[in-house]
């Protein structure tokens, strides 16, 4: 390739490109073509190429092809070819080797070869063409993958203790602000990198001429980036497309505050101390907390409050470092309005009183700042307000002596408070009662989701101290218990939940969860633990219980979807938990509160929209107001779910079927498949077995759905057919729910096809009654009128027909689980769907299993007039119950079964 290009003379081109010969050529090639041309430009390239490749193999297998690139000092042509005017093609190019051959070097001899002779640092501080994406994008990489080499022995190679000069995070910092997020992203890698080297004259380097002007300018961007938070807040709706936007805003938010903890979290103290002066006094205590108490600051710069409590948030969730959240809270509980007017942002500067300042800083320092081309990033519209937070630089600053030292009265220490501002009233305490005040939800509870975000993330804080909580009297969730707890924050948090038991509340369910989860908390860190609760309390929680269960006990017998409602807010209630981390970050709980579905936003984050949705939030508010109150008094919860998965039949098990009501048919499924199966129903469950070939009068369950689910028509084209649908639980409430089963189940004639049809129905009305009739039982209200009848099938002997049982008497239906056919782990889930791919058995075993045991004399009185008979079937044995109660049909159970039960009762 290289001879095709021409140049290289009669130089004599190795066949092994892994060579020190090959190297040797490829010098000979750089010699001859030093004045990069448009002719030899590819050749270059492929020479640079080739060149990385040879010295990343010599450094794994011959040491002599570094012996030569240094005795050559090959990395100075690089700097020749830079120098020219060779364009992008070469520059990428130089770069992009440059970027491989150190991210691969594994010896650090070979890594010492490369970075001597300072060529390295003129390469770093070589003025690119940064306008350009690639250029910028390979410069900034390789920047990045040299910080990753940083020990104390290399950081000499980058850092010049006589002439103060350290290129490699000099430059790099430039590029903080970059308008490509990967830019800022790897600025701050790096930065980090060199922060962890324990190089003392390299820290005091960076603590005294670069830190102030890097900090200040970063907490300035932080800050710039909030304005752009909240004026998108204020300016949209809560849609798909404003989430999306905004939740690359928060992302980018968060990054640099655990940017800013990573920093803290490396025990820096001289480093620490300026970041932390820097972050309170011209960002947090102003803006953040300032926003809180618009009213004391009329003429500066504020947020709107749900932001401000939003930003408080997670400054508690992510940063840990003592010192500052000491101080950031001894601000917020109990700093009254001289301390808040100290820090006041005014808005009267722009951003090019910012620039000017920095670089007058950094120049006074001895650092020179030079400005990169697309270094900045461009600011959102709406900026207005933003340009006023320039002060927080230029005054950061000018407060930062030539030692580097944050001023000493920057606020009192906690201490101080915890002795003294204790004994101030509220009014004396404007950040806390305005924190208070967040949490009045009477409008909307906007704000009062994130003053309750807030108190969690504080109590939460490893770096609060127990003391600083207790002087607030807020019970410390890590210590013991012997706390008190601020009766005026309970009333709050108990109002709340009231508030959310009204049906014209405007309470979502994220927000009740959060209020429970944070009072049950500090209810059990206090000394008196459930004494705390006290009688004017607990009433107003027994109250608001009384209200909710009212507002059900109207809709419970009137709406057919009330039972679907009730079990599927259990299991989400049971099976959803509250994960901050991810809560505190969304975006549909940042913006206004939606108030209906086609929103996307997931219904505990919105309001309900409709009377059922007014249900299901009665539903989960009653579900989160039970527990809270059964934790109260130390009590389990035994009455929920309805179906106790221990007492319901599932796949694979194998039952006792003697002189059970059988009924055989076909099982057509929709691909065309069919199965021989035997139709068996018990009190909420309809179970399709196969006979056990091994054990005469067993069977084997193939599937199994609840009776409540299931959805019956006839066939038209054929009196034996009956089409069956079995919905999974709580499916009407999932839009896009799969049945368990869609089949046509074919019968042996019209009678026993309509038999089959009336037990399913019958059994389906009996199931929800009597899951209804539980429900009832729950809430403590009145059931619905019932007849003999339902009386009886309502029964919980009827309801555990195929409990598990050993050693009962003959015509007890059994249970166990097949030991080698049975699944290792049973779900939890008694709903769930059986295989339908057993082929075809011979049922002439179970036939005679059946025939074998005599049935029962049936009794003419038990028989209802409309009750359809059934012809003797060999296939199975019928019989009735003998007691005047019920009839076997019309529980779907066998007589014996059903005697038997009642009697072991």
């Amino acid at each position: 390739m290289f001879k095709r290009f021409g140049g290289s003379g009669g130089i004599w081109k190795p066949k092994n490109p892994h060579s020190l010969e090959y190297l040797k050529y490829l010098h000979g090639l750089l010699l001859k073509n030093e004045k990069v041309t448009e002719q030899n430009r590819t050749l270059l390239v492929e020479a640079l190429r080739s060149i990385a490749e040879i010295l990343i193999w010599g450094d794994q297998n011959d040491s002599t092809v570094f012996d030569f690139f240094l005795e050559k000092q090959m990395l100075a042509y690089f700097l020749r070819i830079m120098k020219q005017k060779c364009g992008t093609y070469v520059c990428v190019q130089l770069l992009q080797t440059l970027n491989i051959l150190f991210e691969n070097i594994r010896h650090e001899t070979s890594l010492y070869f490369l970075l001597s002779n300072n060529h390295v640092n003129s390469i770093i501080t070589h003025r690119f063409d940064f306008s350009n994406e690639e250029i910028m994008a390979y410069y900034i990489s390789f920047l990045k993958t040299l910080s990753f080499k940083l020990n104390s022995y290399t950081i000499h190679f980058f850092f010049n203790e006589q002439t103060n000069d350290f290129p490699l995070y000099t430059e790099a910092i430039k590029f903080f602000n970059h308008s490509e997020g990967m830019v800022r992203i790897a600025v701050r890698t790096l930065s980090l990198n060199v922060y962890r080297v324990s190089d003392q004259p390299m820290l005091d380097f960076i603590r005294n001429k670069t830190a102030a002007p890097y900090f200040s300018n970063l907490v300035w961007f932080i800050g710039n980036h909030v304005i752009d938070i909240d004026n998108f807040i204020q300016s949209t709706d809560n849609d798909t497309a404003s989430r999306d936007r905004l939740s690359d805003l928060l992302a980018e938010h968060l990054d640099h505050i655990h940017y800013v903890n990573d920093i803290l979290c490396l025990r820096i103290d001289s480093l620490n101390e300026v970041l932390t002066t820097q972050l309170l006094q011209r960002l947090f205590i102003p803006l953040y907390l300032g926003s809180l108490v618009p009213e004391i600051q009329r003429n500066t710069l504020h947020v709107s409050k749900v932001v401000a409590l939003f930003l408080l948030t997670n400054v508690f969730l992510i940063i840990t470092h003592k010192p500052l959240v000491e101080q950031l809270l001894s601000m917020l509980l109990f700093g009254d309005e001289n301390d808040i007017q100290v820090q006041s942002l005014p808005t009267e500067l722009t951003r090019d009183s910012l620039a000017a300042s920095l670089e007058m800083a950094c120049e006074s320092s001895g650092v020179t700042v030079q400005s990169r081309s697309g270094s900045v990033s461009e600011p959102l519209p709406a900026r207005d307000r933003a340009e006023s937070l320039t002060t927080t630089a230029v005054d950061a600053v000018a407060e930062i002596d030539d030692g580097g030292a944050p001023p000493t009265n920057a606020y009192p220490a906690s201490a101080s408070f915890s002795s003294s501002s204790t004994d101030k009233s509220k009014g004396d305490r404007p950040l806390f009662a305005s924190h208070m005040n967040t949490l009045n939800c009477e409008e909307s509870d906007h704000t009062a989701f994130f003053g309750i975000l807030l108190l969690y993330a504080i109590c939460h804080n490893e770096g609060v101290p127990d003391s600083l909580l207790e002087a607030a009297q807020i019970p410390a969730i890590s210590s013991e218990r012997g706390s008190r707890c601020d009766r005026e924050l309970l009333g709050r948090l108990i109002d709340l939940i009231s508030c959310a038991g009204k049906r014209e509340s405007r309470v979502r369910l994220i927000t009740v969860e959060l209020c429970c989860l944070t009072l049950r908390q500090l209810i059990l860190a206090t000394d008196t633990g459930t004494n705390v609760i006290q009688d004017q309390f607990l009433a107003q929680l027994l109250t608001t219980r009384e209200v909710i269960v009212n507002e059900l006990a109207d809709v419970i017998d009137q709406d057919d979807m009330f039972l679907d409602i009730f079990e599927d807010e259990y299991e989400r209630f049971e099976r959803e938990n509250l994960k901050i981390d991810y809560v505190s970050s969304d975006p549909a709980l940042l913006l206004p509160p939606s108030t209906t579905p086609l929103s996307g936003v997931e219904f505990a984050k919105r309001l309900p929209c409709g009377p059922q949705e007014h249900v299901r939030k009665a539903v989960r508010v009653y579900f989160h107001l039970r527990k809270f109150l059964l934790d109260l008094e130390g009590v389990e919860e035994t009455r929920l779910p309805l179906s106790n998965p221990k007492d319901c039949v599932t796949v694979n098990d194998c039952l006792n079927l003697n002189n059970s009501d059988l009924l055989s048919c076909t099982v057509s499924l929709k691909t065309g498949t069919k199965y021989q199966r035997f139709l068996v129903a018990d009190g909420l469950q309809l179970i399709l077995v196969e006979p056990d070939p091994k054990r005469v009068g067993w069977g084997i369950v193939r599937f199994v759905g609840f009776l409540q689910d299931i959805e019956l028509t006839g066939d038209k084209d054929d009196s034996r057919a009956l089409h069956i649908v079995v919905n999974q639980p709580g499916s009407k409430s999932k839009p896009n729910a799969q049945p368990l089963l869609t089949a046509k189940l074919v019968f042996d004639d019209h009678i026993r096809c309509m038999a089959a049809k009336q037990r399913l129905t019958k059994g389906r009305q009996k199931a929800r009654q009597f899951k209804l009739d539980t429900i009832a039982d729950v809430l403590e209200v009145p059931k619905k009128a019932a007849t003999a009848d339902s009386t009886a099938a309502s029964s919980p002997a009827a309801f555990r027909a195929f409990k598990a049982a050993r050693g009962k008497a003959p015509g007890y239906a059994s249970k166990k689980e097949l030991g080698a056919r049975s699944s290792p782990k049973r779900s939890t889930e008694a709903q769930s769907s059986g295989s339908m791919d057993i082929p075809l058995k011979d049922f002439s075993v179970a036939r005679r299993g059946s025939e074998s045991t005599p049935a029962a004399p049936a009794d003419p009185q038990s028989s209802e007039p409309d009750e359809v008979k059934v012809p003797d079937d060999p296939t199975a044995s019928s019989s009735s119950v003998t007691s005047g109660e019920a009839t076997a049909r019309d529980i779907i159970l066998p007589s014996k079964l059903r005697k038997a039960t009642v009697q072991d009762l």
